[in-house]
């Protein structure tokens, strides 16, 4: 994408936006017709993905085609107005299906800050997504013993903290949060800053316990009673 094309198309979102946060139903005819615009190229490019089976393929198809949106999603979260648009959700749920949660961020406390709503097709609120969908990508790699960004985890959580989700949801979301804690406390080790790592296990019982309130099947019990003999072992040589 040209950079006057960029710059174009982040001017019309702002426009867009500011116009329909200062007079509903009144838009800047040459913004309306660059939304119309862009939703077209959306549609389009929706379509293309509905053709493609591979979950792996689609995947990289979103990866391809987010910049083509980066200017225009970039304009409409610079008017910061509470106007709907389809191209700022797509993103949001594109960057989160691809993995680039730190990248999804920006848009989703612009989607919630304004309640927008998600698009029709889907059956979840805009926090219980972002909760849902950052917790399970987090899980995943946790599960692999792979690290995952606690600052991303800690974010999702206080955009979601006075939300109205459900509590299994939130609680996917506690496990992630505290099964980081644990593997970033486990990585310490003895050599790490003294408490250090009490304080991480300590924490990520904490979350743990959290999620086990919320969820009794969410498979935190045995972690749980795996930190507990860590604290105690470290409370033993402390001592």
């Amino acid at each position: 994408m040209s950079l006057a094309r960029r710059h174009y198309e982040r001017v019309m979102a702002q426009q867009r936006s500011a116009t329909l946060a200062v007079a509903a139903g009144e838009r800047a005819p040459a913004a309306a017709s660059a939304y119309e615009l862009m939703r077209a190229r959306l549609g389009n490019d929706l379509r293309r993905l509905r053709e493609i089976q591979s979950v792996e393929k689609k995947i990289e198809l979103k990866r391809d085609l987010l910049p083509e949106y980066d200017a225009w999603v970039a304009g409409a979260l610079a008017a910061d107005a509470p106007t709907e648009d389809e191209i700022v959700t797509h993103a949001m749920i594109w960057r989160i299906d691809i993995g680039d949660f730190a990248g999804a961020l920006p848009i989703a406390r612009h989607v919630l800050k304004h309640r927008l709503p998600l698009p029709e097709r889907f059956d979840r609120t805009a926090p219980t997504l972002l909760a849902e969908e950052v917790a399970e990508g987090a899980l995943k790699l946790l599960g692999k013993s792979e690290p995952f960004d606690l600052a991303v985890l800690r974010e999702v959580d206080a955009l979601v903290a006075d939300e109205d989700i459900f509590d299994q949801v939130r609680a996917k979301l506690e496990k992630a949060m505290g099964l980081a804690f644990a593997l970033a406390a486990d990585s310490l080790g003895a050599d790490g800053p003294a408490g250090a790592q009490r304080a991480g296990l300590t924490q990520a019982r904490r979350h743990l316990s959290r999620a086990l309130d919320l969820d009794g099947k969410c498979g935190v019990k045995k972690r749980i009673e795996q930190i507990d003999s860590q604290l105690k072992k470290l409370g033993e040589e402390e001592a």
